[in-house]
C-alpha cells in the first residue's frame, strides 16, 4: 500500500509538471499568436502539437492542460491554414477549439468558453459562414455579461469586423462606437490597433456610400492610429493589413500612385511572413486598383495569380471577390467564355460560402461586363438573381448599380431584333439608348409624321414602364428602381398618364394604423 501511495504521488508530481509546462509553453503561444507570429507560436508549443492536422499530444495532462492545448492548436491551426491556404484548415481548427470550450464549460470558466466562442468565431468568419460566427460571438457576449474582460473587447471586436466583412456598416458603426470608451480605456496596443483599424475601414465605407468626406478624413485618422498601437505592440502582420486597406482607399480616391505604394508596402510585410493568403488579398487589391486605372491585362495577370492561391484554401468569400476581380479583368480585355465562366463560378463560391452580398456582386458584374455579348433572356436572369441578393445592401453604390443595369437592359428590350436570333444586336445600344429618338425605338405603329412628338414620348415611357412592371412581377418599388425615379414619382406617373397599367401593379397593401398615439 505503502508502494502504491508513492507511485501515486511520482504520478501526481509528473501530471502536474507536465501541466504546468502545458501552461506555461500555451500562454507564450498565444503572446506569439497574438503579435502575429504564428510560426514562432507553433514552435512554442511543439513539445504538444507540431503541425495543422495532426491530433495535440494531450497524454498526462490535467483537464485544463487538455484544454488549454487543444485551444491553442485550435487557433494555430486556423490561422495557419489561412496564411498557407491550407484545404481542410478551418474545420480542423474548428473541431480543437470546440472540444476545448467543451472542457472548460464543465469546468465554470466562463472566460475560457468565451476565448474559444471567439476563436470558432473567426474560423466561421474566414470561410464566410457569418451567421455561425454571429451566433458563436453572441454566445461568448452573453455569457461574460458586464465582466470586465479582454475577451469582452475581443468579441465586440470580432462581431464588427463579421458585420463589416458581410456589408453591413450600419451595424458595425453602432458596434464600435458602443464598445469605443472599452477600447479607449484599454492598455493593449495590439486590441487598440485591431479596434482602430476595423473602425477606419468601416468609416470609409459608410463615406463611400453616404458622399462624406469627414468619414474619409476620419478613416484616415483612425488608420493613423491603427499603425501607431501596432508598432507599440511590435505588430508587423498586422500593419501590413492596415497597408493593404489604405491602399484600398487611395484607389477609391483615385489617387494611385499614393494606392500602390501602400499595396506594395503591405504585400513586402506578408511576403516576409510567407503569409501567401494575405499576398494573395494585396494582389486582389492591386487588381482592382488597376482596373480602376484602365490597365487590365495589369490587373488579369494579379487577379488570375490571387485566385490560383485562394482556390487552394478554405477562405471562399475572398475567392468569390478574387474571382470577380478576375471575370471583370478578362471582360475588359474582351475574353467574354472565360469572363463568363469566372464570374459565374463566382456566384456558385460565394453561393457555397453563405456570402449573399457577393454573389450578387458577381451576378450584376456580368450584366454590366457582358451586356453586349449575351441574349437579353439570360441578362433578366442574371439581373433577377442580382437584385434578389443586393434588395437589402447598404452600398449605394451598389444601388445605383443595380439602377443601371435595369434600364440597359429594358433599353435593349426595346431595340427591334436585328435578325440575330435571340441575341439582338447591341453594338450602339447602351444606357444612353434611353435618351435616343423615339422613332428610333419601339414606338407607335403609325408613321411618325402622323404621331405628335408628345404621343410616341408618351407611348414609349409607357411601354417602358409595362416591360419595368412585367420584370419586377408587379412591384412598383422595384419598378421605379429599374426606371431611375422614386416610389411615388413612379406612382404619379401611373395615376397621372398611364393609368392604363394599374392593372399591371401589385394590389396597394394597407398600412395598419398603430394602435400607440404619440401626443
Amino acid at each position: 500500500m505503502k508502494i502504491d501511495l508513492a507511485v501515486s504521488h511520482r504520478q501526481s508530481g509528473v501530471t502536474s509538471s507536465l501541466t504546468e509546462r502545458a501552461r506555461l509553453v500555451c500562454a507564450r503561444a498565444k503572446e506569439l499568436e497574438e503579435a502575429g507570429e504564428f510560426e514562432e507560436a507553433r514552435d512554442a508549443i511543439s513539445e504538444f502539437w507540431q503541425r495543422v492536422g495532426e491530433r495535440p499530444q494531450v497524454e498526462g495532462l490535467d483537464r485544463i492542460g487538455r484544454a488549454e492545448v487543444l485551444l491553442r492548436a485550435g487557433a494555430l491551426s486556423g490561422w495557419i491554414g489561412s496564411a498557407r491556404q491550407l484545404s481542410g484548415a478551418q474545420e480542423i481548427a474548428k473541431d480543437l477549439i470546440s472540444e476545448s470550450g467543451g472542457v472548460f464549460d464543465e469546468l465554470g470558466l466562463v472566460e475560457r468558453v468565451a476565448e474559444a466562442r471567439i476563436d470558432l468565431a473567426i474560423c466561421y468568419w474566414r470561410e464566410g459562414a457569418f451567421d455561425e460566427a454571429r451566433i458563436s460571438l453572441d454566445d461568448a457576449l452573453m455569457r461574460l455579461g458586464d465582466l470586465d474582460s479582454e475577451q469582452r473587447l475581443r468579441a465586440f471586436l470580432n462581431k464588427a469586423l463579421v458585420e463589416t466583412a458581410s456589408k453591413q456598416y450600419r451595424e458595425a458603426l453602432q458596434l464600435l462606437r458602443e464598445a469605443a470608451p472599452l477600447f479607449e480605456a484599454s492598455h493593449n496596443h495590439a486590441l487598440k490597433g485591431k479596434f482602430s483599424n476595423v473602425y477606419a475601414v468601416v468609416l470609409q465605407n459608410r463615406g463611400f456610400t453616404e458622399h462624406r468626406g469627414d468619414y474619409i478624413d476620419q478613416a484616415l485618422i483612425e488608420f493613423s492610429a491603427s499603425s501607431f498601437h501596432f508598432e507599440q505592440a511590435s505588430h508587423k502582420r498586422f500593419q501590413g493589413r492596415v497597408e493593404n486597406n489604405l491602399g484600398f482607399l487611395y484607389t477609391y480616391l483615385k489617387r494611385f500612385t499614393e494606392a500602390h505604394d501602400h499595396l506594395e508596402r503591405a504585400r513586402s510585410i506578408f511576403e516576409n511572413f510567407k503569409d501567401k493568403g494575405s499576398v494573395a488579398e494585396v494582389d486582389d487589391s492591386r487588381a482592382r486598383a488597376f482596373i480602376a486605372q484602365g490597365q487590365f491585362a495589369k490587373a488579369e495577370t494579379l487577379a488570375r495569380a490571387s485566385v490560383r492561391v485562394l482556390e487552394e484554401g478554405d477562405e471562399l468569400s475572398l475567392l468569390a471577390e478574387a474571382l470577380t476581380t478576375h471575370g471583370t479583368a478578362l471582360a475588359r480585355l474582351g475574353n467574354y467564355s472565360r469572363a463568363r465562366a469566372t464570374l459565374e463560378k463566382a456566384i456558385r463560391t460565394a453561393h457555397n460560402a453563405g456570402n449573399q452580398e457577393s454573389g450578387g456582386v458577381a451576378a450584376l458584374a456580368i450584366v454590366e461586363e457582358l451586356a453586349k455579348q449575351l441574349p437579353v433572356t439570360d441578362l433578366r436572369a442574371y439581373y433577377r438573381m442580382a437584385e434578389s441578393e443586393l434588395m437589402d445592401s447598404q452600398r449605394a453604390e451598389v444601388q445605383n448599380r443595380l439602377g443601371k443595369c435595369a434600364r440597359l437592359i429594358l433599353a435593349i428590350e426595346s431595340v427591334p431584333d436585328s435578325g440575330h436570333g435571340s441575341v439582338v444586336e447591341r453594338s450602339s445600344v447602351s444606357e444612353a439608348t434611353v435618351s435616343q429618338p423615339v422613332h428610333d425605338l419601339a414606338g407607335p405603329s403609325s408613321s411618325p409624321e402622323h404621331v405628335s412628338l408628345e404621343e410616341q414620348v408618351l407611348h414609349y415611357e409607357g411601354n417602358l414602364i409595362r416591360q419595368a412592371l412585367e420584370a419586377s412581377e408587379g412591384s412598383v418599388t422595384r419598378a421605379a428602381r429599374m426606371l431611375g425615379v422614386t416610389h411615388q414619382g413612379l406612382a404619379f406617373i401611373l395615376n397621372g398618364r398611364h393609368k392604363s397599367l394599374l392593372t399591371a401593379r401589385k394590389p396597394v397593401k394597407r398600412r395598419r394604423r398603430s394602435i400607440i398615439r404619440f401626443h
